[in-house]
């Protein structure tokens, strides 16, 4: 299925396309306005993954963090509160933002090319990063934005209607809101609609496990090769995140990993050899691995958007290490923005942006020369 922003805008589905995530609240008819801290009732339940303290504290163990909270305390990431001596997530069935994307826009490049994705999010992220393009609602508390209640049998309902291909949480931050994106994806697999994630990959191997056991596909964001840039552009480390990849991959779980070349900050040649080296090594040379272009937003305003030569330069550097599948994104005409046959060289499906307008993929083989393509494909 070929699809494109103006098929979504004749649907009525695009707005995220032009707005970011916080366009998708076209879709969230009824939607509960901002709340008063503490008025979540519907929203909250018994988190997963945390233990008991002494006096009624608690350790949460989501997320490398592993953040310690007294009664009445949250997390790092806003949505995940001490209430008598007990974790819950205040955002389950909290959605604060819906819309229907092209899986291209994710991206993800070998699963179903063309295909319609119902993306849905909550509010709050476990790191911060200067140039989140969705801070609105990463780095909001729930109670601080509007929000439809859509429990995951609601949400499947919904994405069948809308004849989404697959599921996605997407935008924000998914692991914050794991125990509601693992029970979205096990009502999608009981009624044959399956469940990606796109995450930065900053969560504990226990509740990632969990997740690939329903998940049909994750896109890993790798921030940068460097400990450095994790701590001062994001709040974040980078182990973890290694450790993440290296298990989804494990797992047998689909992988795509998305690099943000930002100037200056993590583009030199040296970095990008060092993660095509290490993607190779660790996950494997037919792993997808797509450079995608900075713009100028949030905390970071002061640099350029990424120069069409450094994408390039990226793309050639990755590819020359051996990786078989490396795409350039947010550079709209670029050549590797397609895909290519890493045996004869044909194009097997041609993109121009969101829009998918050849595919030479047969029952996951190149079209020419039967050459085994990894994904999903059908």
């Amino acid at each position: 299925m070929t699809l494109n922003r103006r098929d979504l805008l004749k649907a009525g589905i695009g707005g995220a396309l032009a707005a970011g995530a916080l366009g998708g609240l076209s879709l969230l008819s009824g939607a509960v306005p901002p709340t008063k801290a503490g008025d979540d009732s519907r929203w909250s339940r018994r988190a997963q993954y945390w233990r008991a303290l002494a006096q009624d504290r608690v350790k949460c163990l989501l997320c490398p963090r592993g953040c310690e909270m007294d009664p009445g305390e949250r997390g790092f990431c806003g949505v995940r509160e001490n209430r008598g001596g007990e974790l819950r997530t205040l955002v389950y069935g909290r959605a604060a933002s819906i819309n229907v994307d092209p899986i291209e826009k994710k991206p993800f490049f070998h699963v179903l090319p063309g295909s319609p994705v119902f993306s849905f999010a909550t509010a709050g992220c476990n790191m911060a990063c200067k140039n989140c393009q969705n801070w609105q609602l990463s780095q909001s508390r729930p109670e601080e934005v509007p929000a439809r209640d859509l429990p995951p049998a609601k949400l499947v309902d919904l994405a069948k209607k809308q004849s989404a291909s697959l599921i996605a949480g997407t935008y924000s931050e998914p692991t914050v809101f794991t125990e509601y994106l693992l029970d979205v994806a096990r009502e999608g697999n009981k009624r044959g609609l399956r469940t990606v994630s796109v995450t930065a990959g900053q969560i504990a191997r226990a509740p990632m496990i969990d997740l690939c056991r329903e998940l049909a596909a994750v896109k890993i964001d790798l921030k940068s090769m460097r400990e450095e840039f994790y701590r001062s552009n994001c709040q974040g480390t980078l182990k973890p995140v290694l450790a993440t990849i290296e298990l989804v991959r494990e797992r047998g779980v689909w992988l795509e990993i998305v690099y943000l070349v930002i100037p200056t900050l993590n583009d030199s040649d040296e970095e990008i050899k060092d993660l095509a080296r290490w993607v190779r090594t660790h996950v494997g040379a037919e792993v997808p691995l797509h450079f995608s272009r900075f713009h100028p937003q949030h905390r970071l305003k002061n640099l350029p958007p990424t120069p069409y030569a450094t994408l390039d330069r990226c793309q050639k550097l990755a590819a020359a290490e051996g990786l078989e599948y490396v795409y350039v994104g947010n550079l709209p005409g670029h050549p590797a923005e397609s895909t290519f046959c890493p045996k004869c060289g044909k194009i097997l499906i041609r993109r121009e942006g969101f829009r998918v307008n050849a595919s030479n993929v047969t029952k996951g083989r190149c079209k020419f020369c039967r050459h085994p393509i990894p994904g999903i494909w059908a």
